[in-house]
């Protein structure tokens, strides 16, 4: 009489993946835009003026005259205009500091546009409370919302208070700043805001044909 063991079942020892990285549960288009934005500002702080010269006390005199101060303005917006957007940006982040309310308001605004909007796949709909939402109700729904958060709470009067606050502070430097000290290029301002991107050499910059005489 042969006897026969317990029947065995085969156990697969394969087993998935727990642990991803950080950057694949992130969605490729919000990868895309952290990306985009950080080389924007890193290419765009590259290009400020050093700050010393923008807070050289002696170059501050009292313009002459009305067109005089807008004409320094002129000349100080072109050469330090990284440097005063700089100066807007951060009247801005103290304001919205100081009012935290606005800022939470501002914060849940900008990720309802992101993450219910702009980054939900075109193919899946919003479903909230148990109803599904299309595209146009989800627009509709997010632009009331906007709407209301701008025109029921103090957030547009904080963010027009700044704006205000920093345009007066950078017109103020501008004007009573003298550009004499500053290396403004004298040429062709088309020249230089086209030739200078795409590496044409201007007209000064261009060697001499004429043959040399024997």
């Amino acid at each position: 009489m042969v006897t026969s063991g317990p029947n065995v079942l085969p156990v697969s020892t394969t087993q998935a993946p727990i642990v991803t990285a950080v950057g694949e549960s992130q969605p490729p288009a919000v990868r895309a835009l952290v990306n985009r934005v950080t080389e924007t500002v890193r290419d765009g702080l590259s290009r400020s003026r050093p700050w010393s010269e923008l807070l050289d006390r002696s170059a501050f005199t009292k313009p002459d005259s009305l067109s005089e101060a807008a004409t320094r303005f002129r000349k100080n917006a072109s050469y330090f205009r990284v440097n005063y957007v700089c100066i807007v940006a951060l009247i801005l982040g103290f304001s919205l500091l100081a009012h935290p309310f606005s800022l939470v308001l501002l914060l849940c605004l900008a990720a309802s546009w992101l993450f219910l909007y702009l980054f939900r796949p075109a193919d899946r709909p919003l479903i909230l409370f148990g109803r599904s939402f299309s595209d146009s109700e989800t627009l509709v729904g997010l632009t009331l919302s906007t709407a209301a958060v701008v025109f029921l709470t103090s957030v547009i009067s904080v963010l027009i208070s700044a704006l205000m606050i920093g345009v007066a502070t950078v017109c103020v430097h501008g004007a009573f700043r003298a550009p004499d000290d500053l290396f403004l290029a004298e040429q062709d301002p088309a020249a230089v805001g086209i030739l200078s991107f795409i590496g044409v050499p201007t007209t000064s910059s261009i060697p001499s044909s004429a043959p040399s005489p024997v």
